[in-house]
């Protein structure tokens, strides 16, 4: 008939907790980088890039997030992997906000 039946358990339920709390962290950071670029530079065009790149990069990881959330397949014999695409956007976004967090640091 079909392949072996898989038994996930909460397999499927921590992986989708995962993703949000991730997402809810990136969140936060991206509130406090714009929150913090925007009082640094009293409004100016810089603070309000920084600002504006923040919340691009923060969105390409909420859509990132959003897929695996809603897409997730975990109940199939053979959940489907992460696309390419999709794990290099995670981890730009990652790394971005990595980045402006240590630029406003300094």
């Amino acid at each position: 008939m079909g392949g072996p039946v898989r038994d996930p358990g909460l397999q499927p339920a921590r992986t989708r907790l995962a993703w949000r709390r991730t997402t809810l962290s990136c969140t936060v950071a991206a509130v406090l980088a714009v929150k913090a670029a925007l009082q640094s530079s009293g409004g100016r065009t810089l603070g309000l890039v920084a600002a504006a790149l923040v919340l691009l990069v923060w969105l390409g990881f909420l859509a990132v997030a959003h897929r695996r959330i809603t897409g997730l397949a975990l109940n199939e014999a053979e959940p489907p992997l992460m696309t390419r695409r999709g794990a290099a956007t995670a981890a730009l976004c990652v790394v971005a906000m990595a980045v402006f967090a240590a630029a406003l640091v300094v």
